[in-house]
């Protein structure tokens, strides 16, 4: 594993150079960092820790109070309700996160039905969607028998690695 002091070398000379992309692998660890116009996003993924204890942090953006109408307002105060409700509903429920970083897909093929929706029974070893990346088609699986609450991705839409895909309220 790469130490914290080799990394920023490595994004200084990314940086520095007229790449847009870099991805580095060694030993089960991966390092994958791209360059946009004027920032550089690092990853670094370690085979070490297992998928479902990584939760992803989420910090609140403040909502300032609209002082020009009262339906601005609102909308302000039901988002903000629907987002309080949110954690508690979900306190219970398993989440099927994404293994990988790449593209979501709901069915094994466009013609086809998806592989589940919400109100769908799945057991641990049900095929639940698949997640393409580098032109390999993963497919993955639930992890728990139970029901899916909420699907929460679209198909075709990019994920990150640990992103949560679907709501599962265990049996």
């Amino acid at each position: 594993m790469l130490k914290v002091q080799e990394i920023r070398e490595l994004i200084k000379l990314v940086d520095q150079s007229s790449i847009d992309e870099f991805e580095y692998e060694y030993d089960g660890s991966k390092i994958k960092m791209k360059k946009n116009t004027s920032t550089t996003i690092v990853s670094q993924v370690s085979p070490a820790v297992p998928v479902g204890e990584i939760a992803p942090v989420v910090q609140p953006t403040p909502v300032a109070a609209a002082a020009t109408s009262a339906p601005v307002q609102g909308v302000i105060q039901e988002t903000t309700k629907e987002e309080s409700l949110k954690p508690a509903d979900t306190a219970n429920l398993h989440k099927i996160t994404s293994p990988m970083v790449g593209t979501f897909y709901a069915s094994p093929t466009p013609e086809s039905d998806v592989y589940v929706k919400a109100g769908s029974k799945v057991s641990k070893d049900s095929i639940v969607c698949i997640v393409e990346a580098m032109k390999l088609f993963n497919e993955i699986e639930a992890e728990v028998n139970g029901e899916i609450v909420e699907v929460l991705v679209k198909n075709g839409q990019l994920v990150e690695y640990g992103q949560p895909l679907f709501l599962v309220k265990p049996e």
